[in-house]
């Protein structure tokens, strides 16, 4: 009888570049000035990136292309969000829903605090220079600091799956 063997291996292989953005910009304004400057046209997309926590449900915005000439998906994702939970007083009165309300920062990747969005390019096969994509990413006025994520580094790999 013929034994056949999986290797798992192939599964854990990492398709994707991750790039860091540090910036005050709202998320709209920063899919418009990365379309400005590189040949994308990044949109909203309607799948929002949900998160579940012990305090509740959080949803991330996501902006997606999809370079069919290259194969190469291109998604920008928010990293902060917050979970706004109601407290449970015993007191109610005509103002405790203004009062009452407890917001709880979220992050996509809780290794990187620090960064506002995330780039996330899929399928690169090395066509695209990443080095080139931060250096265009680095003349937006707005955007602070850039950089590329270690792969490696990132713990919370499963928020990363859409």
């Amino acid at each position: 009888m013929a034994i056949h063997k999986l290797d798992l291996g192939e599964f854990d292989e990492i398709d994707y570049h991750l790039i860091a953005i540090h910036t005050s910009l709202e998320d709209y304004r920063l899919a418009y000035f990365i379309n400005q400057n590189l040949p994308i046209n990044l949109s909203k997309s309607k799948d929002e990136i949900q998160i579940n926590i012990k305090e509740g449900e959080t949803n991330f915005s996501r902006f997606y292309y999809y370079d069919s000439e290259n194969a190469i998906s291109w998604n920008l994702i928010q990293n902060k969000n917050e979970v706004s939970q109601q407290k449970k007083d015993a007191d109610q009165n005509l103002f405790s829903d203004l009062t009452q309300g407890i917001a709880t920062k979220v992050y996509l990747l809780p290794e990187f605090k620090k960064a506002d969005f995330f780039l996330k390019i899929e399928n690169t096969d090395n066509t695209i220079e990443v080095s080139k994509v931060k250096i265009i990413l680095n003349t937006i006025d707005s955007i602070s600091t850039v950089y590329t994520v270690d792969t490696n580094q990132i713990r919370s790999k499963n928020n990363l799956i859409f």
